[in-house]
């Protein structure tokens, strides 16, 4: 059955206005609540007060469902049927319906306030405010008055009356927030950062604390960089200077404050796109490729490091032309790392567990666990290489590590050694071939020939250096040990110490010292991806790897480390 509710009211003007809603069901509610079909705000009715529902031949049957009745054709009942074609009246309290039947078959349902007696109303209003307050428009401007100076007058006033230590009075509604962390000493003296009221936080104030800051680059790059900007951020920045903001290229720019009292949110993704997105397009000579997610649009990783053996000068190489470094090692992972290798039957022995040597073993993490300490040979390396090539009673004399004009002077006087110094040790990576590790030096007269089979690539030096003979003197290739390769980019081991060293370093398929073990772009993509990646991959914005700051050589920290 359709019902068409029609609701008429009339304005202050004495306008009538009248509004239809069709419901089609066979039963219908009344109430004062407003889940109810019909839904009747008056105290004197249930919240579920009655039902109106098709009885057949076209008839409606109207049954309270509560003790409280109501009116029908001006007889107080429970229930009761009406025809539609002939009418009918119904009342619930202050409200009158009228049910008839429609041109189109409906049923009409004309839902009207009967309006109260005089006396009635005269009586309600001697319980009102209503005359004894001012209007409704009054009223507003009395509380908008009031506002404004409980919060903007009275702060003002005691900001200009005030002493020298003295707070202002009422200022505390005018905060949008706590102080973030680095910024929490600060909390309660606003003048620190805004320096003159109703004034944005100008750049000087920032570098009276951050004298070291710099920019992100020259200004003139920066500006070209940046570009001209569409012609709608034109306009919001000619109007956000109206009201006095400083920019674009201002410090509040990125670094907004009053968000909590946690650490400071990093900026956005897109402040960093706006510029890197198509820097190339802007600034030709740039030598940094386009970047706007690091998930779609981000160049491989160039790190630095030593293309020429026993160079100083780093080259920033990209990965993708699978660089070899010459760090002057014949070192290998993958003899290292075998676990049925000589070196792991070595390990056994030395207590090291049963099945070889693993990363942890030799590479250190530093203090704070962001990056990794160099290897050093007495530390990491002499327990299975040992240097000792001479025994006196119960002590031994071995080798100047690092130190070659010391080492061919002790060779220069070393005995001849026919004897192992420590009985029982094989070679490591060739346990079974070779026999017994012997010290084969020549004897003293022959200080030359002690020297070159020392260094010799088959030599005690030569097991982890490339020998050398420069100026008629046998050395070794200097070591240049690299710890921080990508210079550009922050990474923090101690974040990614659930994972194991081979998920991003594959050392264990390394038979080369030139091998460059350093995770590629697709790599790191396998668990980042951008500033809105989607769940179980790691949402990593330009923040989480890049400083803005960054200085010319800080904090890239690349420190070469030379043994010799």
């Amino acid at each position: 059955m359709i019902f068409r509710l029609r609701t008429t009211q009339t304005t202050a003007q004495g306008r009538e206005i009248v509004r239809d809603r069709e419901v089609a069901a066979e039963r219908i509610t009344i109430g004062r609540s407003a889940e109810n079909t019909l839904h009747l705000p008056d105290l004197a009715l249930d919240p579920q007060h009655a039902a109106i529902a098709a009885s057949g031949s076209g008839r409606i049957t109207v049954e309270a469902l509560g003790s409280p009745g109501f009116t029908l054709d001006g007889r107080q009942v429970s229930e009761g049927t009406i025809d539609p074609q002939s009418g009918g009246e119904l009342r619930f309290g202050s409200y009158r319906i009228v049910v008839s039947q429609d041109d189109d078959g409906a049923v009409l349902l004309t839902i009207g306030q009967i309006a109260e007696a005089s006396g009635a109303a005269e009586e309600k209003a001697g319980f009102s405010l209503a005359g004894r307050l001012p209007g409704k428009r009054a009223m507003s401007w009395l509380l908008g008055l009031a506002v404004l100076a409980a919060f903007l007058a009275v702060p003002i006033v005691s900001q200009m009356n005030r002493g020298p230590k003295q707070g202002v009075v009422g200022d505390a509604a005018w905060s949008s927030g706590p102080l973030s962390l680095a910024h929490h000493q600060l909390e309660g003296k606003c003048e620190a950062c805004h320096v003159k009221p109703f004034e944005a936080v100008r750049d000087t104030a920032c570098l009276t604390c951050h004298k070291d800051v710099h920019e992100h680059a020259l200004p003139a790059r920066l500006a070209n960089a940046r570009g001209p900007g569409s012609a709608g951020d034109q306009l919001q920045w000619q109007v956000a200077q109206l009201f006095g903001k400083p920019g674009p290229g201002a410090c509040s720019d990125c670094h907004t404050e009053h968000e909590g009292a946690g650490r400071m949110p990093p900026p956005a993704q897109a402040f960093c796109a706006d510029c890197h997105g198509s820097l190339k397009d802007r600034l030709p000579d740039t030598l940094l490729g386009n970047a706007s997610d690091f998930g779609q649009v981000h160049p491989e990783f160039r790190p630095s490091l030593a293309l020429t053996a026993g160079s100083d000068k780093l080259t920033r190489v990209s990965l993708a032309e699978h660089p070899r470094e010459a760090s002057g090692l014949t070192f290998t992972h993958d003899q290292h790392l075998d676990p049925r290798g000589g070196v792991a039957q070595m390990a056994l022995r030395l207590g090291k567990g049963g099945g070889g040597l693993g990363c942890a073993d030799c590479h250190h993490p530093s203090a704070d666990g962001v990056r990794f300490l160099p290897v050093d040979m007495q530390r990491d390396c002499e327990a299975c290489h040992s240097l000792a090539y001479d025994r006196v009673g119960g002590t031994f004399r071995k080798l100047r590590h690092g130190d070659v004009p010391q080492m061919i002077a002790d060779l220069s006087v070393a005995p001849r050694a026919s004897a192992p110094i420590v009985t029982g040790r094989r070679r490591p990576g060739d346990y079974a071939n070779g026999g017994t590790y012997f010290a084969r030096f020549t004897p003293p007269g022959g200080g030359v020939g002690s020297v070159a089979q020392a260094l010799s690539r088959d030599g005690i030096c030569g097991e982890c250096h490339t020998p050398r003979l420069a100026g008629g003197r046998f050395s070794v290739m200097p070591v240049t040990q690299t710890t921080r390769y990508l210079g550009h980019g922050w990474f923090n081991h101690a974040a990614h110490k659930e994972e194991k060293c081979t998920s991003c370093h594959a050392a264990d398929r390394s038979n080369s010292a030139s091998d460059l073990l350093l995770p590629d772009l697709k790599s790191c993509r396998s668990c980042h991806a951008g500033e809105q990646a989607p769940r179980p991959k790691i949402a990593s914005s330009c923040a989480m790897c890049h400083d803005y700051h960054a200085k010319a050589l800080a904090p890239r920290g690349i420190e070469p480390r030379r043994k010799r």
